[in-house]
């Protein structure tokens, strides 16, 4: 999937100002497994003409990147099509400038990469679920010329998970948030009222202890509840 023609027609984030809120000057490339996270990392950088690339696959990311300089690249290690890792070593070498941060889906930096001083940063997909905003931090590091590792990639010990039970009405939300589906949209799909879906989408937060929509969608990721 190649979003990036149609960033201009994306409206301003009402996904609770997650994942990103930091201002660089450059271009900024997106690779990220499907299209929830892809949306959501587009819908959380505020001024949309910095986004130069926004993809769900290796191949198609490394093609922009030949075409002109980017600043950041932001990527998950799994992708529809490639590898996020061997996505950031590439980059690198196409342009060595180029700052990078993988969130690892898998919660674990592959053997073969721990040492590379290529991957400067790097965020567990479990540290989201704990609210402590590591990818805001990562992205801050690597613009400040550090490297960062989340909390439980440096202590090597994931946080505890809690799974509750879902309703089934709460599955079929969950469902359609990980699809990225707006509320306007999940209203749709249910035929319901879009402020009806905004009060299945809170109820659903509400079960899952967690204080927004990526949390809810990684959470349910860990808990077996829900696939993208």
């Amino acid at each position: 999937m190649d979003l990036t023609p149609f960033l201009a027609n994306l409206q301003g984030s009402n996904l609770d100002d997650v994942l990103l809120s930091v201002a660089v000057e450059g271009k900024v490339a997106l690779a990220m497994k499907g299209r929830f996270f892809l949306r959501c990392l587009c819908e959380s950088i505020r001024d949309s003409s910095l986004i130069g690339c926004a993809v769900t696959d290796e191949r198609t990311c490394l093609s922009y990147l030949k075409q002109e300089r980017y600043e950041l690249l932001i990527c998950t290690d799994y992708l529809e099509s490639g590898n996020g890792f061997e996505l950031a070593k590439q980059a690198r070498i196409l342009q060595p400038h180029l700052k990078v941060v993988v969130l690892a889906l898998g919660d674990a930096i592959p053997v073969e990469y721990t040492d590379a001083t290529w991957l400067e940063a790097v965020v567990a997909e479990a540290d989201f679920i704990e609210d402590q905003k590591p990818l805001e931090a990562a992205v801050i590091a690597v613009m400040g010329q550090h490297s960062y590792r989340s909390p439980s990639l440096r202590s090597g010990q994931l946080p505890y998970l809690s799974c509750p039970r879902l309703t089934p009405r709460e599955y079929e939300v969950l469902d359609l948030l990980a699809s990225g589906l707006t509320d306007r949209e999940i209203a749709e799909q249910l035929v319901v009222s879009e402020e009806t879906a905004r009060t299945y989408t809170k109820r659903l937060l509400k079960t899952l202890e967690v204080n927004n929509r990526v949390q809810a969608v990684l959470k349910g990721m860990r808990c077996g509840m829900v696939q993208l």
